[in-house]
């Protein structure tokens, strides 16, 4: 079974950052707002990559593949984690991929002490909102033409009690359930936060 890994940024992987940007946000983020999120003591950023395995080196004939395939970024404003990047390379949608990401985001939420997690999503991203309300994140209000390429409202969505014991509960919960649906897909997670 193939591993996907959930870790930090390392500075070495911030091209692959900017390229996964481009292709599944559109490049809403320029390397230079990247290195400044990576420097950030306020800023986690987390990657989901697929390693290559030892004994199967690239093609001379083909191009060399990012391992990257998800991104997250959060923010740590007072007692609150604001979830600003969640992205999967289209190629890997629909495996668990997000949820893994969410779980990384929120158990890095929790580490810090932070007490509430906030993010604004697209009112039409039903995938988004979907994965968000799995894990008890709630609509909270919206904020009108949000998105300047197209002037669609974002939905706020917060989720409360990060900091109270029952949440590192909740955390083990939403672990298990990232590693039964990875494996479903036919991926195991290796975590290294």
């Amino acid at each position: 079974m193939p591993v996907l890994l959930l870790n930090r940024l390392t500075p070495d992987l911030l091209e692959s950052v900017v390229e996964l940007d481009q292709r599944s946000l559109g490049g809403m983020w320029s390397f230079d707002a990247y290195q400044r999120e990576f420097n950030s003591p306020n800023s986690d950023l987390l990657v989901l990559s697929i390693p290559s395995p030892p004994d199967s080196p690239d093609s001379p004939d083909s191009p060399p593949v990012s391992p990257l395939v998800g991104i997250g970024c959060l923010w740590s404003i007072l007692e609150e984690a604001h979830i600003t990047v969640l992205a999967i390379h289209p190629d890997y949608w629909h495996q668990g991929f997000g949820q893994s990401l969410l779980y990384g985001l929120l158990a890095c939420a929790r580490a810090r002490g932070l007490e509430w997690a906030t993010l604004e999503v697209r009112r039409s991203n039903q995938r988004a909102l979907s994965l968000y309300q799995k894990f008890g994140f709630r609509e909270v209000g919206f904020r009108k033409r949000y998105y300047k390429d197209t002037d669609e409202d974002a939905l706020i969505f917060w989720l409360s009690g990060l900091h109270k014991p029952e949440f590192t509960d909740s955390l083990g919960l939403w672990e298990a359930i990232v590693r039964d649906r990875l494996a479903q897909s036919g991926w195991s997670l290796s975590v290294h936060l």
